[in-house]
């Protein structure tokens, strides 16, 4: 039985160009879904699977997320005051404790590979998440959690994939499948963003990894790959031999939030999800199909 996942990276250092002016001074992880950050979505997500400790990976103008995971002293007191208990557990109710947080700065934005590498002392020796908070999940079952009971089965690295166009492809980490039950694929490579005629398959890997700290060695080499980055695919496929590899077609629906449509999808789905709303947005969603 593979050792349990207890820490998540979540790398954060990216500067949101795709959503300017509105990231101009606002992390682009803080942009709201319906009343929720994107970061806070990502840890929730985490913890519900049994994450522990929470390792983000930040840069310059990122301290708004390091303060919406502190205590407010003064609105909660204020929220106290007024008897709104609701509120005031809302805003603290989903808070890691004290001492369950790191934070690392990634210096230079050298790629997604690199900003894994910069939590590799606070990782140390053991399985660990990664967690791209522009990816966002809705699913009756995180998606994270259902990752940790395949990873428990397998161990090794386990990605969340999905099916996609093979138009597509150059947009992706790809999986070489050598094994497929129609759940859970056993890759023998993985191919960064391959053009569609040598791509080996459709299945992508979106913002969801268990990885083993194997993957530290090749990370360590700092060596660049498509888009002159430190590709963190590229380590996984180095390991692959080594550490197994799996990838889990997760049950869910997974909304790119690192785009300007799929932030608007993810806003309008979750706000239907939600037994608060969701009449509600329905009938708004009805006077614009009129």
């Amino acid at each position: 039985m593979a050792r349990r996942v207890r820490k998540a990276v979540f790398p954060v250092g990216g500067m949101g160009t795709r959503f300017l002016p509105a990231t101009k001074a606002m992390p682009k992880e803080m942009l709201p879904v319906v009343d929720k950050p994107l970061i806070q979505y990502a840890v929730e997500e985490a913890a519900a699977a049994g994450i522990e400790h929470f390792i983000f990976v930040t840069g310059r103008g990122k301290n708004a997320i390091e303060d919406h995971f502190d205590h407010a002293l003064d609105l909660e007191r204020t929220l106290a005051e007024r008897g709104r208990t609701d509120l005031l557990e809302t805003v603290t109710a989903w808070m890691p404790k004290s001492g369950k947080v790191s934070y690392t700065r990634q210096q230079e934005p050298l790629g997604l590979g690199h900003a894994v590498w910069c939590a590799r002392d606070l990782v140390e020796d053991e399985p660990f998440a990664v967690l791209l908070p522009d990816d966002l999940i809705l699913s009756p079952t995180p998606c994270l959690k259902q990752m940790t009971a395949v990873h428990t089965e397998v161990g090794g690295h386990v990605v969340a994939i999905s099916d996609i166009p093979r138009d597509q492809t150059r947009r992706y980490g790809i999986l070489d499948v050598e094994t497929d039950n129609g759940r859970v694929a056993k890759a023998r490579g993985l191919v960064e963003k391959p053009a569609p005629e040598v791509a080996p398959s459709t299945l992508s890997i979106i913002g969801r990894y268990i990885l083993h700290p194997a993957i530290f060695e090749h990370l360590d080499r700092m060596e660049k790959g498509a888009g002159d980055e430190i590709q963190l695919t590229d380590a996984i496929s180095r390991t692959i031999g080594m550490v197994p590899f799996h990838g889990l077609r997760f049950d869910g629906i997974r909304y790119d939030c690192g785009d300007k449509v799929g932030w608007l999808e993810a806003n309008i789905a979750f706000a239907l999800a939600r037994d608060d709303m969701g009449d509600a947005v329905r009938e708004a969603l009805r006077r614009f199909t009129l």
